[in-house]
């Protein structure tokens, strides 16, 4: 090996320098073949339990403890995961009205905490959990360790758009972004990672308050209130993810939502009450993010292969995942 290889990870490269992991990222996002596949992780409570009880991480010098539990951000060095995330529910400080009775802040032991990131929530006396959104939660085991069920759906018994403005919809002074360019600093002190922002969901978060079976079925009926509830979701979003764009300014790699409208063998809606009611919204979110020359991630599992134009002509430069043993998720059609 001549003296101008330079060790990438694990493997050693002759004549290349070594990629950041922002710069591997974006490699492949453009369709060009990096020194490795860049690599993203996220997991259940159970196994980033397992991996740091393994590995015993050393977490000094990890910083930004506040926001980032210090062992799964460790757990991620140790195996150079190139992408990091910054999420709307990190940021949160909502007024102390909100909470339910006996309820306390809880930012560390929801299961849907899959990243090193803390998750605004209030924990109930009765062990149920409340999201900033208002959905309502609980912990249910199973033979392989936990996860999280609905409780009640807040908004399963509104009879109208009036009856709707009564919930405790988040309001944007409830979040501060201004720790956004430090935890970043914090990170790049390491290394220099693919960071995007996570903003939320319109068409899941939707169901989730008002109950999946109310929500299809008022949608498919009478329409009102699906779209209230949606329209207020994304108001906030837009203008949370406006901030985010605003704070981070060029360091930020990338915007992300996550909205699964699949099953394992067909879309949950019809394409075309996809498009009449969904893609708007989405478009919404996308055009901001390319409005400050931020690419999209999107998030669906499942069959979602008769959306895939409809999102190319959306705007959509990353999906996430490609599920294939889903009902018609070839890969090799997919790469077509």
């Amino acid at each position: 090996m001549n003296e101008e290889a330079v060790k990438i990870g694990s493997a050693a490269v002759t004549g290349q320098r070594r990629l950041t992991p922002r710069q591997r990222v974006k490699m492949a996002m453009r369709h060009q073949e990096p020194d490795r596949v860049p690599t993203d992780f996220l997991a259940t409570p159970e196994v980033w339990q397992k991996l740091i009880a393994h590995l015993k991480p050393d977490t000094a010098n990890i910083g930004g403890a506040d926001y980032f539990e210090p062992a799964r951000e460790a757990i991620l060095r140790h195996f150079e995961i190139d992408c990091r995330v910054l999420s709307y529910d990190m940021f949160c400080t909502p007024p102390a009205s909100i909470f339910h009775g006996g309820a306390a802040l809880d930012w560390w032991s929801t299961l849907s905490r899959s990243t090193p990131n803390r998750m605004w929530r209030q924990l109930n006396p009765d062990e149920t959990l409340h999201d900033i959104w208002g959905i309502h939660s609980r912990k249910v085991d199973n033979p392989y360790g936990a996860y999280e069920e609905f409780a009640s759906w807040p908004l399963s018994q509104a009879a109208s758009v009036e009856e709707l403005k009564s919930h405790p919809w988040p309001e944007l002074d409830w979040w501060d972004f201004t720790p956004i360019p430090d935890l970043m600093r914090r990170l790049d002190e390491h290394d220099e990672y693919h960071i995007r922002f996570r903003l939320g969901s319109v068409f899941e978060l939707s169901w989730q308050l008002r109950g999946m079976q109310e929500f299809l079925v008022d949608l498919a009926l009478d329409p009102g209130i699906p779209i209230y509830i949606m329209d207020r979701l994304t108001e906030v979003y837009l203008e949370n993810t406006r901030r985010v764009l605003e704070i981070a300014g060029d360091r930020l790699d990338m915007v992300y939502f996550y909205d699964d409208v699949a099953t394992q063998n067909s879309l949950m809606i019809s394409k075309e009450m996809w498009h009449e009611h969904i893609r708007p919204r989405h478009a919404k979110l996308v055009d901001l993010a390319h409005a400050y020359g931020k690419p999209v991630m999107y998030h669906c599992d499942g069959a979602i292969h008769h959306l895939i134009p409809e999102l190319i002509d959306l705007g959509i430069d990353v999906l996430n995942p490609i599920q294939p043993d889903a009902k018609g998720m070839d890969l090799n059609r997919i790469k077509e």
